[in-house]
Protein backbone atom coordinates (compact mmCIF):
# COMPACT_ATOMS: atom_id res chain seq x y z
CA UNK A 1 0.00 0.00 0.00
CA UNK A 2 1.25 3.47 -0.80
CA UNK A 3 2.03 6.03 1.83
CA UNK A 4 -0.63 8.10 0.29
CA UNK A 5 -3.27 5.34 0.80
CA UNK A 6 -2.30 4.57 4.58
CA UNK A 7 -2.62 7.99 4.87
CA UNK A 8 -6.05 8.41 4.13
CA UNK A 9 -6.88 4.82 5.52
CA UNK A 10 -9.53 4.94 8.40
CA UNK A 11 -7.96 4.12 11.28
CA UNK A 12 -9.08 1.41 13.14
CA UNK A 13 -9.61 2.99 16.65
CA UNK A 14 -11.30 5.65 15.01
CA UNK A 15 -13.65 3.68 12.85
CA UNK A 16 -14.48 1.75 15.28
CA UNK A 17 -15.74 4.44 17.70
CA UNK A 18 -17.32 6.37 15.39
CA UNK A 19 -19.17 2.90 14.81
CA UNK A 20 -20.45 2.55 18.08
CA UNK A 21 -21.22 6.49 18.51
CA UNK A 22 -23.40 6.05 15.89
CA UNK A 23 -24.98 3.03 17.25
CA UNK A 24 -25.35 4.76 20.44
CA UNK A 25 -26.67 8.06 18.49
CA UNK A 26 -29.44 6.26 16.83
CA UNK A 27 -31.07 4.20 19.65
CA UNK A 28 -30.63 7.65 21.63
CA UNK A 29 -33.18 8.81 19.52
CA UNK A 30 -35.26 5.77 18.85
CA UNK A 31 -35.83 4.67 22.22
CA UNK A 32 -34.86 7.09 24.86
CA UNK A 33 -36.24 10.57 22.73
CA UNK A 34 -32.68 11.82 22.72
CA UNK A 35 -33.19 12.88 26.03
CA UNK A 36 -29.64 10.09 27.15
CA UNK A 37 -26.32 12.81 27.44
CA UNK A 38 -23.51 11.81 25.89
CA UNK A 39 -20.79 9.42 27.57
CA UNK A 40 -17.50 7.23 26.88
CA UNK A 41 -17.96 4.28 25.15
CA UNK A 42 -15.05 2.00 25.90
CA UNK A 43 -14.25 -1.27 24.75
CA UNK A 44 -13.22 -4.14 27.50
CA UNK A 45 -12.64 -7.53 28.24
CA UNK A 46 -13.79 -7.54 31.34
CA UNK A 47 -14.50 -11.10 32.93
CA UNK A 48 -17.93 -13.03 33.02
CA UNK A 49 -19.62 -9.89 31.60
CA UNK A 50 -20.62 -8.79 27.58
CA UNK A 51 -20.82 -5.31 29.15
CA UNK A 52 -21.39 -2.64 32.16
CA UNK A 53 -22.24 1.05 32.90
CA UNK A 54 -19.88 3.04 35.36
CA UNK A 55 -21.94 6.35 36.54
CA UNK A 56 -19.38 9.65 36.24
CA UNK A 57 -16.68 7.24 35.74
CA UNK A 58 -14.56 9.65 33.92
CA UNK A 59 -13.07 12.99 34.56
CA UNK A 60 -12.31 15.93 32.07
CA UNK A 61 -9.52 18.84 32.70
CA UNK A 62 -12.09 21.39 33.83
CA UNK A 63 -13.73 18.59 36.43
CA UNK A 64 -16.42 17.58 34.55
CA UNK A 65 -17.40 13.92 34.24
CA UNK A 66 -19.33 11.01 31.91
CA UNK A 67 -20.50 7.84 32.25
CA UNK A 68 -19.20 4.97 30.60
CA UNK A 69 -20.37 2.04 28.76
CA UNK A 70 -18.06 -0.69 28.24
CA UNK A 71 -18.59 -3.34 25.59
CA UNK A 72 -16.79 -6.91 25.85
CA UNK A 73 -15.54 -7.03 22.15
CA UNK A 74 -14.37 -10.53 22.77
CA UNK A 75 -17.73 -11.75 21.72
CA UNK A 76 -18.67 -9.38 17.95
CA UNK A 77 -17.54 -12.31 16.14
CA UNK A 78 -19.21 -14.80 17.27
CA UNK A 79 -22.90 -13.71 18.63
CA UNK A 80 -25.01 -12.37 16.43
CA UNK A 81 -25.17 -8.56 15.19
CA UNK A 82 -28.40 -8.13 16.79
CA UNK A 83 -27.00 -9.29 20.57
CA UNK A 84 -24.57 -6.70 20.53
CA UNK A 85 -27.15 -4.02 19.79
CA UNK A 86 -28.75 -5.35 22.88
CA UNK A 87 -25.78 -5.22 25.26
CA UNK A 88 -25.37 -1.38 24.07
CA UNK A 89 -29.11 -1.20 24.49
CA UNK A 90 -29.38 -2.53 27.82
CA UNK A 91 -26.73 -0.50 29.38
CA UNK A 92 -28.22 2.66 27.62
CA UNK A 93 -31.08 1.90 29.77
CA UNK A 94 -28.89 1.92 33.26
CA UNK A 95 -27.77 5.26 31.66
CA UNK A 96 -30.93 6.12 31.78
CA UNK A 97 -32.14 5.48 35.08
CA UNK A 98 -29.34 7.05 36.41
CA UNK A 99 -29.93 10.14 34.86
CA UNK A 100 -34.18 10.05 35.12
CA UNK A 101 -35.12 7.33 37.56
CA UNK A 102 -33.50 5.70 40.71
CA UNK A 103 -30.85 2.82 40.43
CA UNK A 104 -30.66 -0.25 42.72
CA UNK A 105 -28.32 -0.51 45.35
CA UNK A 106 -24.86 -1.69 43.58
CA UNK A 107 -25.63 -4.09 40.72
CA UNK A 108 -29.19 -4.96 41.41
CA UNK A 109 -31.79 -4.93 38.44
CA UNK A 110 -34.59 -3.50 39.71
CA UNK A 111 -38.10 -2.74 38.82
CA UNK A 112 -38.10 0.82 37.17
CA UNK A 113 -35.05 -0.73 35.27
CA UNK A 114 -37.19 -3.64 33.99
CA UNK A 115 -39.88 -1.71 33.08
CA UNK A 116 -38.18 0.52 30.81
CA UNK A 117 -36.17 -2.41 29.37
CA UNK A 118 -39.62 -3.71 28.33
CA UNK A 119 -41.16 -0.42 26.93
CA UNK A 120 -37.71 -0.01 24.26
CA UNK A 121 -38.20 -3.84 23.38
CA UNK A 122 -36.51 -5.88 25.54
CA UNK A 123 -37.06 -8.37 27.99
CA UNK A 124 -35.57 -8.63 31.06
CA UNK A 125 -34.83 -12.27 32.24
CA UNK A 126 -31.82 -13.71 34.41
CA UNK A 127 -30.98 -16.43 31.82
CA UNK A 128 -31.64 -14.55 28.57
CA UNK A 129 -34.35 -16.69 27.94
CA UNK A 130 -37.92 -16.72 28.45
CA UNK A 131 -39.48 -17.78 31.86
CA UNK A 132 -36.18 -16.12 33.15
CA UNK A 133 -36.39 -13.69 36.70
CA UNK A 134 -37.18 -9.96 35.54
CA UNK A 135 -34.74 -8.49 38.20
CA UNK A 136 -31.99 -9.24 40.30
CA UNK A 137 -27.89 -8.64 40.04
CA UNK A 138 -26.91 -10.33 37.35
CA UNK A 139 -29.51 -10.00 34.49
CA UNK A 140 -29.57 -10.24 30.48
CA UNK A 141 -32.55 -9.96 28.09
CA UNK A 142 -34.31 -10.92 24.85
CA UNK A 143 -35.97 -9.05 22.00
CA UNK A 144 -39.62 -8.78 22.55
CA UNK A 145 -40.79 -9.94 18.56
CA UNK A 146 -42.74 -7.02 17.16
CA UNK A 147 -40.86 -4.61 19.92
CA UNK A 148 -39.25 -1.38 19.88
CA UNK A 149 -35.52 -2.28 19.71
CA UNK A 150 -35.82 -4.83 17.04
CA UNK A 151 -37.65 -2.34 14.70
CA UNK A 152 -34.95 0.20 15.83
CA UNK A 153 -31.89 -2.60 15.00
CA UNK A 154 -33.56 -3.37 12.01
CA UNK A 155 -33.42 0.45 10.85
CA UNK A 156 -30.31 0.66 11.79
CA UNK A 157 -28.23 -2.46 10.50
CA UNK A 158 -30.38 -1.77 7.19
CA UNK A 159 -28.44 0.85 6.42
CA UNK A 160 -24.46 2.02 5.88
CA UNK A 161 -24.37 0.89 9.61
CA UNK A 162 -21.30 -1.91 10.08
CA UNK A 163 -18.77 -3.04 12.91
CA UNK A 164 -15.46 -3.51 11.28
CA UNK A 165 -13.11 -4.80 13.52
CA UNK A 166 -13.45 -8.17 15.48
CA UNK A 167 -11.46 -10.02 18.09
CA UNK A 168 -9.87 -12.98 16.57
CA UNK A 169 -9.40 -15.12 19.14
CA UNK A 170 -12.57 -15.32 21.17
CA UNK A 171 -12.90 -18.18 23.53
CA UNK A 172 -14.76 -21.38 23.05
CA UNK A 173 -17.92 -20.58 25.37
CA UNK A 174 -18.56 -17.33 23.33
CA UNK A 175 -19.31 -19.74 20.42
CA UNK A 176 -21.14 -21.63 22.83
CA UNK A 177 -23.31 -18.29 23.85
CA UNK A 178 -23.46 -17.20 20.28
CA UNK A 179 -25.30 -20.82 19.50
CA UNK A 180 -27.98 -20.20 22.09
CA UNK A 181 -29.36 -16.50 22.40
CA UNK A 182 -32.88 -15.92 21.61
CA UNK A 183 -31.74 -13.15 18.76
CA UNK A 184 -29.66 -16.20 16.95
CA UNK A 185 -33.37 -18.06 16.66
CA UNK A 186 -34.96 -14.55 14.87
CA UNK A 187 -35.88 -15.88 11.31
CA UNK A 188 -35.95 -13.04 9.00
CA UNK A 189 -34.25 -10.47 10.79
CA UNK A 190 -30.96 -8.37 10.07
CA UNK A 191 -28.21 -8.96 11.80
CA UNK A 192 -29.56 -12.17 14.37
CA UNK A 193 -26.63 -14.38 13.10
CA UNK A 194 -22.84 -14.43 14.12
CA UNK A 195 -20.59 -12.13 11.84
CA UNK A 196 -18.53 -15.40 11.39
CA UNK A 197 -21.11 -16.81 9.74
CA UNK A 198 -21.64 -14.13 7.16
CA UNK A 199 -18.65 -13.28 6.46
CA UNK A 200 -16.23 -15.72 5.11
CA UNK A 201 -13.05 -13.26 5.41
CA UNK A 202 -14.04 -12.91 9.15
CA UNK A 203 -14.50 -16.50 9.48
CA UNK A 204 -11.27 -17.61 7.86
CA UNK A 205 -9.26 -15.17 10.59
CA UNK A 206 -10.95 -15.62 13.84
CA UNK A 207 -10.05 -18.79 16.18
CA UNK A 208 -12.31 -19.69 18.73
CA UNK A 209 -9.88 -20.84 21.54
CA UNK A 210 -6.69 -18.59 20.59
CA UNK A 211 -4.32 -18.54 17.57
CA UNK A 212 -3.56 -22.12 18.16
CA UNK A 213 -6.78 -23.63 16.84
CA UNK A 214 -7.93 -23.80 13.43
CA UNK A 215 -9.61 -20.75 11.94
CA UNK A 216 -13.32 -21.10 11.97
CA UNK A 217 -13.48 -21.02 7.93
CA UNK A 218 -11.79 -24.50 8.02
CA UNK A 219 -13.37 -26.43 10.38
CA UNK A 220 -15.47 -29.51 8.90
CA UNK A 221 -19.00 -28.97 10.06
CA UNK A 222 -21.50 -25.77 10.21
CA UNK A 223 -19.28 -22.60 10.96
CA UNK A 224 -20.89 -21.56 14.32
CA UNK A 225 -21.29 -25.03 15.95
CA UNK A 226 -17.40 -26.45 14.49
CA UNK A 227 -15.45 -23.78 16.29
CA UNK A 228 -15.40 -26.04 19.49
CA UNK A 229 -13.18 -28.89 17.93
CA UNK A 230 -14.07 -32.14 18.78
CA UNK A 231 -11.78 -33.12 21.94
CA UNK A 232 -11.76 -37.01 23.08
CA UNK A 233 -13.30 -37.72 25.97
CA UNK A 234 -11.48 -40.76 28.04
CA UNK A 235 -12.97 -40.27 31.39
CA UNK A 236 -16.48 -40.36 29.85
CA UNK A 237 -16.96 -37.02 31.91
CA UNK A 238 -18.19 -33.67 30.15
CA UNK A 239 -17.33 -29.97 31.04
CA UNK A 240 -20.42 -27.91 30.99
CA UNK A 241 -20.14 -23.72 31.15
CA UNK A 242 -23.21 -21.74 31.96
CA UNK A 243 -24.20 -19.72 29.10
CA UNK A 244 -24.13 -16.32 30.14
CA UNK A 245 -21.14 -16.58 33.06
CA UNK A 246 -18.78 -18.06 30.45
CA UNK A 247 -15.55 -18.40 33.04
CA UNK A 248 -17.82 -20.92 34.83
CA UNK A 249 -17.54 -24.15 34.16
CA UNK A 250 -17.37 -27.99 35.85
CA UNK A 251 -17.05 -31.34 35.10
CA UNK A 252 -19.70 -34.21 35.47
CA UNK A 253 -21.41 -36.98 34.18
CA UNK A 254 -23.18 -36.74 30.87
CA UNK A 255 -26.93 -35.52 30.74
CA UNK A 256 -26.62 -33.15 33.76
CA UNK A 257 -29.41 -30.43 34.27
CA UNK A 258 -27.08 -27.73 35.34
CA UNK A 259 -28.23 -23.82 36.67
CA UNK A 260 -25.47 -21.09 37.73
CA UNK A 261 -25.71 -20.19 41.26
CA UNK A 262 -24.63 -16.81 40.37
CA UNK A 263 -27.20 -16.08 37.86
CA UNK A 264 -29.44 -18.44 36.72
CA UNK A 265 -28.44 -19.46 33.53
CA UNK A 266 -28.29 -23.51 32.57
CA UNK A 267 -25.27 -24.78 31.34
CA UNK A 268 -24.03 -26.26 28.17
CA UNK A 269 -22.04 -29.31 27.51
CA UNK A 270 -18.71 -28.34 25.79
CA UNK A 271 -16.37 -31.17 25.82
CA UNK A 272 -17.94 -34.28 24.06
Amino acid sequence: MAISEIMTAIAPTHQTYSELQQAYDHFNVALFDGKLPHCLITLQREKRTVGYFSAARFASLEGATTDEIAINPSYFAVVPLVETMQTLVHEMAHLWQQHFGQPGRGRYHNEEWAQKMESIGLMPSSTGQPGGMRTGDMMADYPIFGGRFLTACETLLTSDFSLSWYDRFPAEEHVLMGQNTVSAQLAGVTGASAPIKDNPALAGAVRPGGPSRKPVAETENDVLGSALEPVQNKSNRLKYTCGLCPKISVWGKPNLNLVCGDCGTSFFAVEK
